[in-house]
C-alpha cells in the first residue's frame, strides 16, 4: 500500500512538472525550482550519534536507515556517524542546529543547558517506575507538544524521545546512601542540571566527555559515573570499577531532533515518511534497549567484573527525598513552562 502511494505520489510530480513547463508566464522565483525526480532522488540525510556502534542510538539508526528507505522505495537514503566520527554531544547537537546534520540524538544530559525544559528527564525520581508507564508517558503528544516550542527556539525539531535505560551508578564502593556520595567526584554530563542532581547527594560532579571517562576512571581523577547498563559494559567501565549500584532513579532519555529549517521545508512527503518512521519505531526502540541492557548486564555478571548491587526501597526513598530540592533549581531556571512540564508528569505517575 505505502510502495503504490509513492508511485502515485511520483506521478503527480512528474505531471506538475509537465504542466509547469507549459505555462507561459511562470510565477517568480519558480524557474528552475522544481527538478526531474531522476536528478534530484535519491538524496542522503545524515543523522548523528552520541554512542558507539552496537549501542542503543546505533540499533535505532539503523533500523530508521531500513525503514526510511524501505517506505520510500530507496528514495531517502540514510548516513548513520557514530559517536567520534562528527564531535562530541555537545557539537552533534551544534552540528544539528546549523544544518550541518539532518538528524541527531541529543541527550538533556547536555542538552539542559540550552533547553533548560529538557533537563526535567536529569531530575531523579520523577518518572514512572513501570515501564510501560514510562513508555506511554515519552510518547505521548501532550508531553512532546510542550517541548516543541524551547526546542524550536534553538533552531532544533523535535521529533520524539527515545528511552535507554535506568541510569546506573558505578564506583569503588557501594553507594547505598547520599552519605556515600559524600565527597565523590562522579562523572556527569555537561549541563548544570545534570550536575545538580549529585550535589543534592554530596558528591562533586565532574564534566567529562564521554570518551575519557574510562581513562579518567583509570586514572583515579573521578570517583565513579552514571550511565545506563549497555553503555557501562560497552564502554568497560566495569574494567575500572568494583561496584554497580541499581537505584533506578532516573532513566536515560534521549531526544531525536532535526535542523528545524530542514525538517520545514521537506516536501510534504518526505516529512510524512520521517514522521511515520519515527512513530512506527517507538516500540523497537523500548523493546531494543530493555533487551540490550539486559544482555549486557549479564554479560557483566558472568565476567565476574564487578558486584551489582540493588537497593530497597527504603535506600530509595533516602535517595528521593534527598533529590528534591533540585526540582527548585529546575523551576528556577524553566518558570511556567517547567512548572507545566512538571504538573504534567507528577500527574502521569500518580497511581
Amino acid at each position: 500500500m505505502i510502495k503504490n502511494h509513492v508511485r502515485h505520489w511520483l506521478a503527480l510530480a512528474a505531471c506538475s512538472l509537465m504542466l509547469s513547463g507549459c505555462s507561459d508566464d511562470p510565477a517568480p522565483g519558480d524557474q528552475g525550482s522544481l527538478q526531474p525526480i531522476s536528478e534530484k532522488y535519491p538524496i542522503t540525510w545524515r543523522f548523528a550519534l552520541e554512542e558507539i556502534e552496537g549501542s542503543v542510538q546505533h540499533q535505532y539508526a539503523e533500523a530508521f536507515r531500513a525503514h526510511i528507505e524501505d517506505i520510500s522505495d530507496g528514495l531517502i537514503e540514510v548516513d548513520v556517524f557514530p559517536y567520534g566520527s562528527l564531535g562530541t554531544s555537545t557539537q552533534l547537537t551544534e552540528l544539528a542546529r546549523n544544518g550541518s546534520v539532518n538528524l541527531a540524538f541529543a541527550s538533556p544530559g547536555h542538552l539542559a543547558d540550552t533547553v533548560p525544559e529538557s533537563g526535567i528527564f536529569n531530575l531523579h525520581f520523577l518518572m514512572p517506575e513501570q515501564p510501560e508507564a514510562a513508555r506511554q508517558l515519552l510518547e505521548a503528544p501532550e508531553l512532546i507538544s510542550q517541548f516543541q516550542q524551547p526546542y524550536q527556539q534553538t533552531g532544533l525539531q523535535l521529533l520524539g524521545f527515545i528511552p535507554e535505560g535506568w541510569m546506573t551508578w558505578t564506583a569503588n564502593q557501594p553507594l547505598r546512601s547520599p552519605d556515600d556520595f559524600q565527597g565523590l567526584r562522579i562523572r556527569t554530563m555537561t549541563s548544570n542540571i545534570a550536575a545538580e542532581a549529585y550535589r543534592a547527594y554530596g558528591a562533586e560532579p565532574v564534566q567529562t566527555p564521554y570518551s575519557q571517562v574510562y581513562s579518567d576512571l583509570q586514572l583515579r581523577k573521578i570517583d565513579g559515573q552514571a550511565n545506563p547498563v549497555f553503555a557501562i559494559e560497552e564502554m568497560d567501565f566495569h574494567e575500572v570499577q568494583t561496584t554497580l549500584t541499581m537505584a533506578q532513579a532516573s532513566y536515560f532519555v534521549a531526544s531525536i531532533v532535526s535542523n528545524q529549517q530542514w525538517y520545514n521545508n521537506l516536501p510534504e512527503q518526505e516529512r510524512t515518511w520521517l514522521n511515520e518512521a519515527v512513530r512506527d519505531l517507538a516500540e523497537f526502540a523500548w523493546d531494543s534497549q530493555e533487551a540490550l541492557n539486559q544482555q549486557r548486564l549479564e554479560r557483566m555478571v558472568e565476567t565476574g567484573g564487578i558486584q551489582v548491587i540493588r537497593l530497597n526501597q527504603e535506600e530509595r526513598e533516602r535517595f528521593r527525598q534527598a533529590s528534591l530540592p533540585v526540582r527548585d533549581k529546575y523551576l528556577e531556571q524553566t518558570g511556567e513552562t517547567g512548572r507545566a512540564l512538571l504538573e504534567f508528569v507528577d500527574e502521569w505517575t500518580q497511581p
